[in-house]
């Protein structure tokens, strides 16, 4: 990756140190249209690490191998020469669970990817159907891909076999996530205006369309405890609805441009947004107030030219495990590490035309993809404070309007807010 320059704030920032990348092997007939990697993602339990290469084509590769092969190989890594072959589909119980690499073709461009683990005791929310196609046990791991044509297609990731194909949006499906909690609720965003809500339990089913978005859906993420989806999409759109109601909670009010990317934090208590604004803001998602500013373009543009700074346009937004960083990618060509508590990035990488990044299970490492490729790079690591740890523990059960009430003094109301 070439080296770019940086602004007089970032000169002083440390670089990350690289993990490693996957390069996707290349021909002398590949064209740009088309290679672009629009998604990458870790597998709950950290087993698995999946992205587009482009072309229709995903990539599956066990995760911790993938690593190994960092360490002893050096950084750089041909997509195609790591792991081993795909599995015969009639092997023993016991090969399946051992993860093993797989190419997919998708047989349509690949827009998003998810990752969902089955919890057996999360039943399927239709109580009509008793008879199933797919009995899910605690082992099941499924991988679901969007596509250009506006199909969902559901994959077993131990096995790479084709479980579902789900056919019900008119355009391209820009985004997936599956609810945290096992029970294999899948949430679509498309650029065909709705969200849509599959039951993976009960065969695939939608089970309900969320309707509100006046223009394309950008991106959605579930909160932690799976109560709460944010749906982000153009026109300044940040939308919360209740997952039990499948209603609207509320709009959140403060962008200037289309919204790209969303991110709750572990806890739940904050929310991350990412714009074309060239802005990133975190918010307190139970009350709608902005927390957090942080800028790519110094100083900001106006309201009326948010539009116009496209080569600072924020492309995703990821939120760390630990609760305390962000990672944010934008058009400037950098990958930039926040402290929520700092108005400065505390790290800045190099990235050229960058789609997307996420942090690991573990939060440990920082994936971004390119085109057709993707680079990894250690995240900051420090201690948690206890105070912070704390907080975390009691956001994760305890609303905003909750801690406000809480007989406790103001200074601390504010710090379990978020607010100091």
């Amino acid at each position: 990756m070439a080296s770019f320059p940086l602004s007089v704030n970032e000169k002083l920032i440390a670089r990350p140190r690289t993990v490693g990348e996957l390069l996707a092997p290349t021909s002398p007939f590949d064209k740009k249209c088309g290679r672009e990697n629009w998604t990458v993602a870790f597998a709950p339990d950290g087993s698995y690490f999946a992205w587009s290469q482009g072309h229709r084509i995903v990539k599956l590769v066990p995760w911790s191998q993938c690593l190994n092969n960092f360490l002893l190989h050096g950084t750089k890594n041909v997509a195609n020469s790591i792991g081993t072959r795909l599995p015969r589909q009639n092997s023993d119980s016991g090969q399946k669970n051992k993860p093993c690499e797989h190419i997919i073709d998708c047989g349509d461009i690949v827009w998003s990817l998810a990752f969902g683990s089955s919890v057996p005791e999360k039943q399927s929310r239709c109580v009509n159907i008793e008879w199933h196609r797919f009995k899910f046990g605690q082992d099941q791991l499924l991988l679901a891909t969007g596509l250009n044509n506006g199909r969902i297609k559901i994959w077993d990731a131990y096995t790479g076999k084709l479980l579902l194909n789900l056919m019900d949006h008119t355009e391209v499906v820009r985004d997936l996530t599956f609810a945290p909690d096992g029970s294999l609720i899948l949430v679509s965003a498309s650029r065909d205006k709705t969200l849509r809500v599959w039951d993976l339990k009960d065969d695939g089913n939608m089970m309900k369309v969320l309707r509100g978005h006046q223009n394309w859906v950008y991106g959605c993420a579930f909160s932690p405890d799976s109560s709460i989806l944010c749906s982000v999409g153009a026109s300044k759109a940040v939308f919360l609805w209740d997952m039990d109601k499948y209603s609207m909670i509320r709009k959140l009010e403060g962008h200037h441009n289309d919204v790209v990317a969303c991110e709750f934090s572990p806890d739940g208590a904050l929310l991350a947004t990412a714009s074309y604004d060239t802005r990133v803001y975190v918010w307190d998602p139970h009350i709608g107030v902005i927390l957090m500013e942080f800028g790519h373009l110094f100083p900001p543009p106006t309201p009326i030219f948010a539009g116009g700074a496209n080569d600072r346009w924020v492309r995703s937004v990821s939120f760390s495990h630990d609760g305390l960083h962000i990672a944010s990618l934008a058009d400037d060509k950098m990958v930039r590490f926040w402290r929520i508590d700092e108005e400065y990035p505390v790290q800045v990488a190099p990235l050229n035309n960058g789609l997307c990044c996420t942090f690991s299970t573990d939060g440990s490492v920082l994936a971004a993809g390119q085109d057709g490729s993707v680079y990894f790079w250690a995240t900051p690591r420090q201690v948690s404070s206890l105070q912070h740890l704390c907080r975390m523990a009691i956001r994760r059960v305890m609303p905003t309007s909750q801690v406000k009430n809480l007989p406790i003094p103001s200074k601390v109301v504010e710090f379990l807010c978020y607010q100091i």
